[in-house]
């Protein structure tokens, strides 16, 4: 990020409660994630779908409708996230919800705010909607449902959607020697490609810069760095099932 660039995220920093640092890991310094010292088989499984038309509509108006299925779990979740969000214009309802989470994504480029209202289902409830044995809509809350009516760009409703996925995800949360934050990775497998490898670390926007300073020393201590393309999972996931559909 340039100068300017810099300086508005950090005057943002007061409008949320989270901050998340986020690094794609290139392929070609997987090796070192040896050094890490993880241990694999607490990752734990899930599976991940996405809800858009075949030419991403509403992802291209900043709405993304998401399903999860995680192992070991006893609900299945669901979001419907605005990205980018301003979290002051948001009804005041919405902005007092429980399950309204405002985070701060920051990644070498760039940083957005979103705004995401979670909603829970009991386990099977994704699986019914993908395979069109339950309606998409109900899957998610009537909050979700009326958040999704208020930004939704016109004439696309629920019947328009098509999921797209699964991903599966292998993920992994450690507290790293070295670090005193909780640190995540997450494998996104797509069929036939070469798995995306994301590490992030959350933070709060009163110790992101403590949290900034130590996730880089950290990372670069294990000769690791932020080269490469740092494409969002999200982006990635709809683009790439959206081309291998199907109907297409």
């Amino acid at each position: 990020m340039n100068r300017e660039q810099r300086l508005e995220m950090l005057g943002r920093l007061a409008e949320v409660p989270s901050v998340e640092l986020k690094m794609n890991i290139p392929a070609d310094q997987r090796m070192a994630l040896s050094g890490l010292e993880l241990d694999a088989m607490r990752g734990r499984l899930r599976e991940v779908f996405f809800f858009d038309t075949l030419d991403l509509t509403l992802y291209r108006n900043g709405l993304v409708t998401r399903a999860r299925r995680t192992q070991d779990d006893d609900d299945d979740d669901t979001v419907v996230k605005l990205r980018p969000a301003e979290p002051a214009t948001l009804p005041r309802a919405v902005r007092d919800s429980p399950n309204l989470k405002v985070e701060m994504d920051v990644t070498r480029g760039a940083y957005v705010v979103s705004a995401s209202l979670k909603g829970a289902r009991k386990a099977g409830a994704v699986r019914r909607a993908v395979t069109g044995d339950r309606p998409l809509e109900r899957l998610f809350t009537k909050e979700q449902r009326a958040f999704f009516a208020d930004h939704a760009p016109p004439g696309v409703g629920w019947d328009d959607l098509v999921p797209l996925g699964p991903v599966l995800v292998v993920l992994l949360k450690w507290v790293p020697k070295g670090l005193p934050n909780k640190t995540t990775i997450e494998q996104w497998h797509y069929p036939g490609q070469v798995p995306l490898v994301e590490l992030s670390a959350k933070a709060t926007p009163r110790n992101v810069l403590e949290v900034y300073a130590g996730a880089v020393k950290f990372v670069q201590g294990h000769g690791l760095s932020a080269t490469g393309p740092q494409e969002p999972k999200t982006r990635k996931a709809l683009e790439f099932f959206a081309r291998a559909h199907p109907s297409r």
